[in-house]
């Protein structure tokens, strides 16, 4: 249920003409009053006095939009009515409504000069009605303009002061939601790098099983059921780390059925699985391992994966491929090499094939070269692709461990 107070402070905010239109009538209801208790000196014309009051304080109904004119207008009036031989305290209830309008509404410079035309304006009425040396009745009125001025001014730095709190609110809110954009799009880049990751390496061995298979079907039926044996079992890895991989996007899968990232711990069943494929691959694992940081360790396995996934592909059915993992203080080196002597006659330059290749000149433009770069980037690490000067292909990275 809404607080019908709130609903018509809202109200009245929004129709700023209402209510002043409402202080209007009262001020010029107290200054009629005012008027009529204050006798007038003989020959005195209370008909224009009376008009010329009720005028500047109905006046008051405008003063959020021209408050310093009518501040102006307002006191020149009680001078006016000072020289009509009229006392001008009736209009100082509409000059103290205005003063404090221009120093809630207006800038400091405008406001001060608006305080000191009203204090030009009063002495000068003062002195048209002979009551200049009255302190008694100047210092009430002075005491009263300037408390109304510093309230004014007050209500002013306030409201600065929230307009403030709330650009900050919204600039922090921009942020915020700018930042949440960012992560969202890291998150997806970095599914996307796994993702690929899992399935060119997983596809690309089944491909091989598959065209082994097709190659025995004939002459060798175990081994062709070994083949598909060992397609069927890849299949079933790469769903699962699918399925691991996309379900991090999934808001009601519990932490439990989340397995864990692969990391160098696996690396050496990645090499018997490669060896399965038929890659020769050995593997060499140097220094004592230690505690990584998992996005490094997840890098290092994935960057081995996507290496002997080209060696497998690129490489031909002869080639042979070396896997070293180097655990060094404050560093991890992780390298990768083939001979690529397959169907390439002894060449090195024939390894790589068509992905390889445009790495060896530093333009990788394979997804999986360009997530090798990101992910070692990421992590501060260097990386060099290229062929090895006795041939084949090597890639090379090393990881800084300065946080460990």
């Amino acid at each position: 249920m809404r607080n019908p107070s709130g609903v018509l402070r809202a109200w009245l905010h929004d129709r700023p003409l209402v209510p002043d239109a409402a202080l209007a009538v009262v001020t010029t209801a107290l200054a009629v009053l005012l008027l009529r208790s204050v006798p007038s000196p003989e020959g005195a014309q209370d008909g224009p006095a009376v008009v010329l009051t009720v005028a500047c304080c109905l006046s008051l109904a405008l003063r959020r939009r021209a408050p310093f004119p009518l501040l102006l207008v307002v006191c020149l009036a009680g001078v006016a009515l000072a020289t009509l031989g009229l006392d001008g305290l009736p209009l100082w209830p509409a000059v103290l409504v205005l003063v404090y309008t221009v120093a809630a509404h207006r800038g400091l410079a405008l406001s001060l000069c608006g305080l000191a035309w009203s204090f030009v304006c009063h002495f000068a009425s003062a002195a048209v009605g002979g009551t200049l040396g009255d302190w008694g009745l100047h210092l009430p009125v002075t005491v009263l303009t300037v408390t109304l001025w510093i309230t004014g001014r007050s209500v002013r730095l306030r409201r600065a002061y929230l307009e403030e709190l709330r650009e900050r609110a919204r600039r922090t809110e921009w942020a915020r939601e700018a930042d949440t954009r960012a992560a969202r799009a890291e998150e997806r880049s970095r599914i996307a790098r796994e993702l690929h990751d899992v399935v060119a390496h997983h596809v690309s061995v089944m491909t091989v099983q598959a065209s082994a298979a097709r190659r025995v079907l004939a002459t060798n039926p175990e081994g062709a059921r070994e083949a598909l044996s060992a397609i069927e079992e890849m299949g079933r890895t790469a769903m699962a780390e699918m399925r691991n991989i996309v379900g991090v996007l999934r808001t009601d899968t519990s932490p439990a059925e989340r397995n864990p990232q692969p990391g160098v711990a696996e690396i050496p069943a990645l090499v018997d699985q490669m060896r399965e494929a038929g890659l020769r691959a050995q593997l060499w694992v140097e220094g004592v391992p230690g505690a990584l940081p998992p996005g490094i360790d997840l890098a290092a396995y994935r960057l081995v994966q996507e290496a002997l996934t080209n060696s497998l592909r690129h490489a031909g059915p002869l080639a042979r491929a070396w896997v070293t993992v180097r655990h060094e203080h404050g560093q991890l080196a992780v390298q990768v090499e083939d001979d690529g002597r397959g169907t390439g006659g002894g060449t090195g330059g024939g390894t790589g094939g068509g992905t390889d290749g445009e790495a060896a000149a530093g333009e990788g433009s394979g997804h999986g070269l360009v997530g090798i770069r990101e992910r070692v980037a990421l992590y501060g690490g260097v990386l060099r692709i290229g062929p090895r000067p006795e041939g084949g292909f090597e890639v090379n990275a090393r990881f800084p461990l300065k946080d460990v």
